[in-house]
């Protein structure tokens, strides 16, 4: 960024902001007051919005075109927000899906998932931690899905993927419980975005009484932010529901501490 930020919250970095669950953020930070630096492969969108919400809002705002999924706008992105001290609120949002059996996926769709939602997020994440914890503050808001909890057929790899979200943001909000850190795992289900154009998968095939407006979703999202939510699942109307979850999971973990096979299979050594 060629400009330091003159908000008194900083930059928020959002990634995939040129549609969707991303450019709803855009607009709603900047309407908080952040100053943002916007991050997707479409230069006319980017610029488009970029415009739009510096005149409405009175915020500075950069964008950089940048396809996350290659290594060279990866690593551009990573040089770009590591030199910027402004940075304070990370939103990984950049990701990619395709429904359909495995054998079914290509080999560059596969490679996409895993270089979007794994890679890049990971990357970005270690990108501005670092800066993070010298001062001891800062926001990293992950989005996963409801996909992660539950090892869909059609999902294979996007499901793996974003399971792989939902483990990464728990293990790092254990490493940072106790600082100035906020680490958000934000789970949508069946979101109107355009991701479904290239899903394999149309939205007309969906009931449209389980799909979320992505206004609605990124509302309810901050809104778990502000409460101090670690997991935020927006269509999720009994929270015991994901409480058990994680009950759940942490006494299977548990459980298998023992240093031994189970009974059942009948070793006697």
């Amino acid at each position: 960024m060629s400009k330091v930020s003159t908000s008194k919250l900083g930059t928020a970095v959002i990634t995939g902001a040129s549609s969707g669950i991303g450019k709803v953020y855009a607009d709603r930070l900047a309407t908080r007051g952040y100053d943002l630096l916007l991050v997707a492969r479409r230069a006319d969108r980017l610029q488009a919005i970029a415009h739009d919400l510096q005149s409405l809002h009175s915020v500075h705002v950069e964008y950089l075109v940048a396809d996350l999924a290659s290594p060279t706008g990866l690593s551009e992105t990573i040089r770009k927000i590591t030199a910027e001290p402004s940075i304070t609120l990370l939103v990984n949002n950049a990701g990619t899906v395709f429904f359909g059996p495995l054998e079914t996926t290509s080999q560059t769709t596969l490679t996409t998932m895993v270089a979007l939602n794994v890679t890049a997020l990971t990357a970005l994440t270690m990108a501005v931690l670092t800066t993070f914890q010298k001062r001891n503050s800062g926001m990293i808001i992950n989005i996963g899905s409801v996909g992660g909890f539950n090892g869909l057929s059609i999902l294979a790899v996007y499901g793996g993927t974003k399971a792989y979200v939902l483990n990464f943001t728990q293990a790092l909000q254990k490493q940072l419980s106790g600082t100035g850190i906020r680490v958000q795992l934000v789970t949508p289900a069946a979101t109107a975005t355009e991701i479904w154009d290239t899903s394999g998968f149309p939205i007309s095939n969906v009931d449209p009484a389980t799909v979320m407006s992505t206004e609605d979703c990124v509302d309810a999202s901050l809104q778990g932010l502000d409460a101090g939510e670690l997991i935020t699942a927006p269509a999720l109307e009994d929270e015991g529901v994901l409480r058990s979850f994680e009950a759940a999971s942490e006494a299977l973990f548990n459980a298998t501490q023992t240093g031994q096979a189970a009974s059942r299979y009948g070793l006697t050594r």
